[in-house]
This record gives structure tokens, sequence and C-alpha cells, in this order.
């Protein structure tokens, strides 16, 4: 009777692994850059510690066409998100959405642009400055002044290789701007190559380099603009670090 019980629970116990394990399994990473393209027309979708952003843009013709971002929780193969702002179509924001993201082997079939296509991982979302950061404080006169989180804010993810920021205000369904594109940070230098600006569709191809570092957590970022002005910026995380175990509605293994 003993040996009866002991193989049943050794039975159960392997059921309740391979379960687990499937839930955090690498099929099911979402956090990264992903990419799609018809034509010249491109998408790119960038996670980050439960942070997206999601752009529709034309490199070879230099137009951008539209961006939309807010939080997100993985459920199963379902990508829950909550809009923050929206260029398209401003009464989505503050609207919960729900939408196919199947992931297998760096490949995903989504509905998110409207109709089912077929993304391409980029990168995994890792690497030193790579998150959602929130514009935080400036240094003007030597001095850094720092301001509260409030409904206006410039937010900027980074995934292992790409970059978007976009400034909002959810609250009064407000867009200021967006541009993104490719980044590299190494040895204290991050470049920015652009690839989409909503405020002037002649920068797209640019390449602009900072002075950067991280300091009690925060990013420092120094340089000129892309107008030629010096700028001295400093970037808070918004949300949480958050594995990608962490931001799944469903229960993951120990």
């Amino acid at each position: 009777m003993l040996k009866t019980i002991q193989l049943f629970f050794a039975g159960l116990f392997l059921l309740m692994s391979s379960f687990t394990s499937g839930l955090v399994s690498d099929d099911f990473s979402f956090n990264g850059a992903w990419k799609t393209q018809e034509g010249t027309l491109e998408q790119a979708l960038l996670f980050s510690d439960g942070y997206f952003m999601h752009t529709v843009y034309d490199i070879q013709n230099k137009q951008f066409i539209q961006s939309r971002g807010g939080t997100y929780e993985i459920s199963g193969k379902n990508l829950n998100v909550k809009i923050e702002f929206n260029t398209h179509d401003k009464e989505q924001i503050g609207q919960s959405l729900s939408y196919i993201f199947a992931v297998s082997k760096g490949k995903s079939n989504s509905d998110i642009s409207g109709k089912k296509l077929s993304w391409m991982m980029l990168d995994k979302g890792e690497g030193e400055i790579a998150g959602t950061w929130r514009m935080s404080g400036r240094k003007q006169d030597g001095k850094i002044t720092y301001s509260p989180p409030r409904a206006r804010k410039t937010l900027k993810v980074l995934t292992g290789t790409r970059f978007q920021w976009a400034a909002i205000n959810a609250e009064t369904k407000e867009f200021f701007g967006t541009g993104g594109g490719t980044y590299t940070f190494e040895k204290g230098k991050y470049t920015e190559k652009i690839e989409f600006f909503s405020r002037d569709n002649s920068r797209v191809g640019a390449s602009l380099t900072f002075d950067g570092k991280l300091a009690d957590g925060n990013w420092h970022h120094s340089g000129l603009s892309s107008t030629g002005n010096p700028i001295y910026e400093v970037w808070s995380r918004e949300l949480k670090r958050k594995s990608d175990c962490q931001l799944r509605i469903l229960a993951c293994a120990d």
C-alpha cells in the first residue's frame, strides 16, 4: 500500500513538473523586440518590464504611420494589454485588449496589428540598459533637478538592440511625439540610429551618439539632441524589472 502511494505521488510530481516547466518554456518568451514587414511597411513591437510599444513605419519612404503602447500581461498564449497612448485612435486609450501571441522558436503568429501576421524575434530584451525608463530629471546650470512621476511623461523602451521613446499623457489622451530605431551601448557611449520620428521624417537614417552611464539605478544620458542642442537627462525605471514568468497571469514554477 505504501509503495502504491509513493508511486502515485511520484507520478503526480512528474506531471506537475511537466506542466509548470511548460509555462516557463522559452517558447512562451515575449520579452524583447519583434518585427514584421509587408513590402516597405514595417512594424516594430517592443516588450520590456511589463510595457510595450507597437509602431508602424516605412524607412524607405521615411514615413511614420502610427504608434501605440501601454502595459501588458501574458495569459497562456494570449497577450493582454492596457493602452496608454494611440496616435491613430485616442479613444482606445484606457481600454484593455487581448491578442493572440503564440511563440515558437523565435517566431510568433499574432493578430496584434489587426490581422494575423508572422513576427520574427530580433532580440530577447537582454542588455545593460534594457528596460522601460521614464525621464525623471535634467541638469541645468550644473545642477540636476528631478521631477516626480506625473501623468505627462516621456518613456523610453529599450530591448537588447532597439529603442523607442514616447511623450504622452494617458489622463488627457494627449500625444506629443515618438521616435525609435536601433541602438548600441558600449564603453559609455550610447548610439541611436533613427528609423522613425513622428515630429520630423527627415531625421530618419541619422545617427546620434551620447555619453551614458548607470548611477544609483538611474541612467544618465548626455550629448547633443536631434536639433543640435546640448542635453543632460536622467532616466529612472518606470516599472520594476520583472521576469517573463512574473508577467504571466498563470502560476509559474518555483
